[in-house]
């Protein structure tokens, strides 16, 4: 007898040959987190674990196409979006998504690569405004993200409050601000809602550079939504799961931390023999 499948989320993104971030990232995280990843890419890049080098956006009909493929066949627990790619992809995704309005989606608005490689235009950024956002069940941006999504990039004293108020007014269900780019002492995760502020979370600022940690705590809350979860629940969850994931990072190359994913399968001894040091024994700089 067949077992019942896993939960199903459909992932929009731009594919990363590192898997440190994008749509590998987001498969790897969501089969860690007990989930079934079905994915749509939305860019192909050159990269390492330095930062990118080129991005190609793939053609919007093919977007499309890949999605309905995949949705006339099988039932999907929730989407995630990452890395949209352009103006015309941003247009295809919401009209796919639009047809499934029950289905809970997390969107993480990459604007830019962990190095601060621009991957976003302003027509992009207005397109996400306009046509996902306001589909979105949890948004998921960094301080810097939530200023330029909100056009107030160039006032850094703008409230993330405020921010946050503004990103609702545009449709979103919820809002998670990230604290990783904030000089604080420790990450601050806001969670606001139609009510204000449901949750703030605070987590050690760890040591390092990371490349996808944002990738991983969206694909996180994907996950732990598909699982049954209500979303302050599955935030939390979800960023519990993330630090866990930037703890056991390792540095298989000459750039950036990766989030080990499947941290749980580790033996205590491998996750201890470096609690401040790479991989290498060298100290981690940020």
């Amino acid at each position: 007898m067949l077992l019942p499948a896993p939960p199903l989320v459909l992932v929009f993104a731009g594919s990363d040959p590192t898997s440190g971030a994008g749509l590998q990232a987001d498969l790897l995280t969501l089969g860690s987190l007990g989930c079934h990843g079905l994915s749509v890419v939305t860019a192909l890049t050159v990269q390492d674990t330095a930062g990118i080098q080129q991005m190609t956006p793939i053609d919007a009909e093919w977007v499309v196409d890949q999605a309905r493929s995949l949705l006339e066949d099988m039932a999907i627990a929730a989407f995630k979006i990452g890395m949209v790619g352009s103006v015309e992809n941003v247009a295809a995704i919401a009209e796919v998504v639009s047809d499934y309005p029950d289905v809970p989606l997390v969107f993480d608005p990459v604007l830019a690569s962990g190095r601060g490689d621009d991957l976003a235009t302003e027509d992009v950024i207005a397109a996400m405004r306009e046509l996902l956002i306001p589909q979105t069940t949890v948004l998921t941006p960094n301080s810097i993200e939530a200023r330029r999504l909100t056009e107030s990039d160039e006032e850094e004293d703008t409230a993330l409050a405020d921010c946050a108020a503004r990103l609702l007014d545009l449709g979103a269900e919820y809002v998670l601000i990230t604290g990783t780019h904030d000089s604080t002492p420790g990450v601050v995760n806001t969670l606001y809602g139609e009510d204000g502020l449901v949750r703030a979370d605070e987590w050690e600022r760890l040591p390092g550079s990371f490349h996808g940690s944002g990738c991983t705590l969206a694909s996180a809350i994907a996950a732990t939504l598909a699982n049954g979860l209500e979303v302050p629940e599955a935030v939390r969850e979800a960023q519990e799961y993330a630090w866990q994931a930037l703890h056991a990072a390792f540095r298989p190359g000459m750039g950036q931390l990766i989030p080990d994913r499947f941290f749980w399968a580790r033996t205590i001894e491998d996750l201890d023999k470096y609690p401040d040091k790479d991989p290498d024994g060298a100290p981690r700089e940020d």
